[in-house]
């Protein structure tokens, strides 16, 4: 039974058509394999960079916590740049100037473990086919996408689906100006 106005929340950065665009064309240059298909991959909707995970929470009080906390941060320069693999999980990197500073902001334990650092990234695909996440991982080794303005972050709700996760956005903070600088 769901309690009303609380939902499992996470705050991200959505990245633009032009950039999905981009991954999604450098995704389909490489072959369909059979590790493909090893591989359960995130829809492109879907995609995004998680700043802050938050569980399931009332959806009005981190509202709030939120606002306040990214509220004078400015909007990263940023880019998606090199393949990688953890636990399960191929992802695209993310660089930018200003993230980490927006990401710390956004994160409700300011005494996180070492091992839980910030590490931007988007996911693409999840699966326990080591060969196959690494496979992948060496294909977009080189990719870079265009760089962005991320002018805004979004506070995320997500709902099991029959195909994974939903995820719909609940509130979009605007960011302030650009970060000056070259993403890094």
């Amino acid at each position: 039974m769901s309690e009303p106005g609380v939902a499992r929340l996470f705050s991200a950065l959505v990245p633009p058509e032009e950039v999905v665009a981009s991954l999604r064309a450098e995704l389909a240059r490489h072959p369909e394999g059979p590790a493909s298909r090893r591989l359960r991959w995130a829809a492109p909707e879907n995609w995004h960079v998680t700043l802050g995970f938050y569980g399931r929470d009332d959806i009005a009080a981190r509202t709030s916590w939120l606002r306040r906390r990214l509220a004078g941060h400015a909007a990263p320069v940023l880019r998606l740049e090199a393949g990688g693999t953890f636990r399960g999980v191929l992802w695209i990197g993310v660089r930018g100037s200003g993230l980490g500073q927006l990401a710390e902001a956004a994160r409700s334990d300011e005494r996180v473990p070492a091992e839980h650092a910030f590490h931007g990234h988007l996911t693409l695909a999840r699966g326990h086919a080591p060969a196959a996440l690494a496979v992948w991982a060496r294909l977009l080794a080189e990719y870079r996408s265009p760089e962005w303005i991320a002018d805004e972050a979004v506070l995320m709700r997500s709902d099991p689906g029959e195909r994974g996760p939903a995820y719909t956005t609940v509130v979009r903070f605007p960011l302030g100006r650009p970060v000056a600088g070259e993403p890094s």
